[in-house]
């Protein structure tokens, strides 16, 4: 499976792997880390074992699992697990097939870059899938796959029901202590501010691509700069619409 700057990596869809009795624990144990509490399984109520069986296929340097979570417009949202050894990491990104280059959120691992979707695009994104392409399609896991790359100050007072709804979708028993740290206390970035993409003073243009919301995060790949670059403005208006971000509701 080719995925554009992962050419010669041993890249799998990955799937199968939600499957596994670990995975979520595997997957979100580092997030639940706080200033007051270390990760704990206990959150996970399961078994080390089975969290430890999972992390070795998530961190497998021979098959590099990525979770393909298609959305409106012919988009797709990916989690590439960028298994280098000594180096391991997570990869988040936006691809389409008429770009020329992914969209970059956020990145995981020893060169972290965060954060990388605000709470309105990745609840929307997750609500919205697009089932005619291949990936995950089940709004509940869409959400959990890409809470790592949040980051955002501005989480409405819902969010922590519908991470809760999510965890109990795939057999976590929810608690406040668990959806608050996985929606606020990112152990890698500060929650960001998110705001419209102002145009560029060095672009000549006087209006920016409407809809486009950038990160005042300066870790951030979404800084100051188009999540998509070198697109039109005809895709970026479609990428607007599919992140639920324009038209303004």
């Amino acid at each position: 499976m080719l995925i554009e700057g992962f050419e010669k990596a041993p890249v799998v869809a990955g799937e199968e792997l939600l499957a596994l009795p670990g995975f979520w624990a595997a997957y979100l144990l580092w997030l639940s880390q706080t200033e007051d509490y270390d990760p704990d399984l206990s959150y996970f109520d399961i078994d080390g074992a089975d969290a430890d069986a999972a992390y070795e296929a998530l961190s497998d340097e021979d098959r590099w699992p990525v979770f393909r979570i298609p959305f409106a417009g012919g988009h797709t949202a990916i989690v590439l697990g960028v298994n280098i050894p000594d180096d391991p990491g997570m990869e988040y990104a936006i691809t389409h097939p008429a770009w020329r280059r992914h969209g970059r959120l956020a990145t995981l691992g020893g060169h972290q870059a965060g954060p990388g979707l605000s709470w309105r695009e990745l609840h929307h994104i997750a609500r919205t899938p697009d089932r005619d392409a291949p990936g995950e399609h089940n709004e509940h896991v869409r959400l959990l796959l890409l809470l790592p790359a949040l980051g955002d100050q501005d989480i409405p007072e819902d969010a922590a029901k519908l991470v809760n709804e999510a965890l109990a979708h795939v057999g976590i028993t929810p608690t406040r202590g668990l959806s608050e740290a996985l929606l606020t206390e990112h152990p890698l970035w500060e929650a960001a501010q998110w705001a419209p993409l102002a145009p560029s003073p060095l672009s000549g243009s006087r209006q920016p691509f409407r809809g486009i919301l950038q990160c005042d995060d300066p870790m951030s790949p979404r800084c100051g700069i188009h999540l998509a670059q070198g697109i039109t403005r005809e895709q970026s208006n479609r990428l607007a619409h599919a992140l639920g971000t324009w038209p303004a509701t």
